[in-house]
């Protein structure tokens, strides 16, 4: 194929001042689907330690089912540490009863943000994602260590990347029933935020 068409791969296409901060007006992509609350959620990161705070999105179209949800919500809140949680306004709905007023200590729950800004920033320690392509180049780029927890199409192939050849996060595995279970997501954000973290954002070095 390459002796037919000249080829050459580019990225990633993120923007400039979250890599190399060449173009100082080349802060965002440009188009928001969604009302953001950057403001709202900056404030809140900046009153938190460095490292401390678990981000956590599945992207603007994975649609996690209640029980998911559940699974994830009962690991946030048992496991005690800072978490800002991006849940679409049509999710709100699927959120255990009485969940913001347990979490409202330890969490922040939005309903879009600006992903870029927030993985940027230096509280952050851990991504919980979907490995959307989008989002894994963020997590990657920028050097926060990831949670995977794919849903469809591409995603657990970017996953094996994450994983496997780059090293930069860990896979949350399903049982089989299709359910990432809530003692193996606290597991896994232990992981990454006691254990491997450090190694992986030196990595993005």
């Amino acid at each position: 194929m390459s002796r037919t068409w000249k080829v050459k791969a580019i990225g990633p296409t993120i923007p400039s001042m979250y890599l190399d901060k060449r173009l100082h007006d080349d802060k965002e992509y440009g188009l928001n689907i969604f009302k953001t609350t950057t403001d709202v959620c900056t404030n809140w990161l900046s009153k938190k330690q460095p490292k401390s705070v678990i981000y956590i999105s599945f992207g603007s179209l994975a649609q996690l089912s209640v029980e998911q949800i559940e699974e994830l919500a009962h690991a946030l809140t048992t496991l005690n540490k800072h978490f800002l949680w991006v849940v679409r306004s049509s999710e709100l709905a699927k959120l255990p009863k009485n969940f913001f007023e347990e979490s409202s200590e330890k969490g922040l729950i939005v309903s879009w943000c600006q992903q870029l800004e927030i993985l940027a920033h230096d509280v952050v320690g851990c991504f919980v994602t979907h490995c959307g392509w989008n989002s894994t180049l963020e997590g990657l780029s920028l050097g926060v260590p990831m949670v995977a927890m794919p849903q469809w199409t591409d995603q657990s192939t970017n996953t094996k990347f994450v994983v496997d050849v780059w090293r930069v996060g860990i896979w949350a595995r399903a049982d089989e029933k299709g359910l990432v279970r809530e003692g193996e997501i606290r597991r896994c954000i232990k992981h990454v935020m006691e254990g491997d973290g450090e190694e992986i954002r030196e990595k993005r070095k």
